[in-house]
């Protein structure tokens, strides 16, 4: 796939600007809060109808504006596609494909598909467990779209048990509240899970009513682990070979899944009795903190170097390796999965790298991807790089090209 223009109305710093896509590569350069990491974040949208950045609509319209809009087109191998989502302050986005409305955001997902990365991955490894559920989750969207609908049917079914934990409590239980681990942030307006409504807040809650959210809970969970499960597996071998030959041949990674509901066999049956039988075994733990203890919100995945945390004990070295051989295999298994090569946002990571790591990078790149990089200065290109690629300066939410 390669994305042929975008074009960017008062989006973030950016009040109207067009720019055509004619080289594999296109360098951004400029100084920072110029409007670099913008432009990629509309990219992003695009793809995932998310940001990284934030969670807020608002915040990525310009200032004083009520709305913003981005469109593209993009070429793939079924045709040429145009793309554009428009976001409002007072009312709902709305996303188009071929200029038509689109009733479903689910629909938008799949189509313009890439792998980001940016300096705020290198957490990934020594950051919180939701940082990783959110980066397995934001590959699965990439992968199966459907899997957005899946994780906000589960995440509703959450919040809604919780609110019955939280009403028992209230009438008559005793407790405080845990600290609830934050499920991927879901702004996508997907369709809401039928015959779900929330709870009535007046009358306690019975056996059987929590029994209901529990067999739900189950089965929506189940969904998300088996699919989680089956990603990284598929993953983890592409992610072992790259940090092989990265940290030449003499660090071994392992990926494991660290589900909070055991998976024994890869059988929806087997998953969902589990998960039942676990939430009987936490359920005075959740009379007691009123918030639900069990399910795929309490997910980790365990990252390992030579049989060591690579988190606790991995060198700063060691964990930017490990972060990009996850994105060079995020890249492979895309490219399998759909077909065509995803689009690459490279988002001021050069300067997190060291030169051998710099050089593995953007020889794997080479033409094969199409890829978009952000830096303050092009000292790290060598100069059939800098030949083969298309340089814009950025300036104040404009960009001019050449260097």
């Amino acid at each position: 796939m390669y994305l042929k223009t975008l074009h960017l109305r008062q989006f973030r710093n950016y009040l109207d600007q067009a720019v055509e896509l004619n080289a594999p590569k296109t360098i951004l350069l400029g100084n920072n809060a110029q409007g670099k990491s913008n432009l990629l974040e509309a990219v992003e949208l695009l793809s995932t109808l998310r940001s990284h950045r934030t969670a807020r609509d608002r915040d990525l319209i310009y200032t004083g504006k009520t709305s913003a809009q981005v469109a593209a087109q993009l070429d793939r191998d079924i045709g040429p596609i145009d793309l554009s989502f428009t976001l409002r302050l007072n009312s709902r986005r709305t996303v188009a494909i071929n200029r038509e409305t689109v009733r479903r955001q689910l629909d938008f997902l799949g189509i313009l598909n890439m792998v980001q990365f940016s300096s705020l991955d290198l957490d990934l490894v020594r950051g919180g467990p939701e940082q990783r559920r959110n980066w397995v989750d934001a590959l699965l969207i990439q992968l199966e779209p459907v899997y957005a609908h899946i994780l906000q049917q589960y995440n509703q079914v959450l919040r809604q048990r919780n609110a019955l934990l939280k009403r028992r409590q209230e009438a008559g239980g005793r407790g405080q509240k845990a600290e609830e681990p934050k499920p991927f942030d879901q702004n996508l307006e997907l369709e809401t899970l039928p015959h779900s409504p929330l709870p009535t807040p007046h009358s306690p809650p019975s056996h059987d009513e929590l029994a209901l959210w529990d067999a739900q809970l189950a089965a929506t969970g189940t969904r998300v682990i088996r699919r989680r499960a089956r990603v990284l597996q598929r993953l983890a071998p592409l992610a072992q070979r790259w940090h092989h030959a990265i940290s030449g041949s003499t660090e071994e990674l392992a990926i494991n899944y660290a589900p909070n509901v055991a998976l024994a066999k890869d059988e929806p049956e087997l998953v969902k009795q589990a998960f039942l039988a676990k939430i009987q075994e936490r359920a005075i733990a959740e009379q007691y903190q009123n918030t639900t203890l069990v399910g795929p919100h309490r997910d980790d995945v365990d990252f390992t170097i030579n049989q060591t945390s690579a988190r606790q004990y991995g060198s700063q070295g060691q964990q930017r390796t490990l972060v990009l051989a996850l994105k060079l295999a995020e890249l492979k298994l895309i490219e399998d999965v759909i077909g065509e090569p995803p689009l690459l946002l490279l988002d001021d990571v050069l300067a997190e790298l060291d030169l051998n790591r710099q050089n593995q990078l953007l020889e794997t790149i080479q033409d094969r991807y199409q890829t978009l990089i952000t830096t303050t200065h092009l000292g790290s290109f060598d100069a059939q790089w800098l030949y083969s690629s298309q340089i814009f300066s950025v300036k104040q939410g404009q960009l001019i090209a050449g260097a």
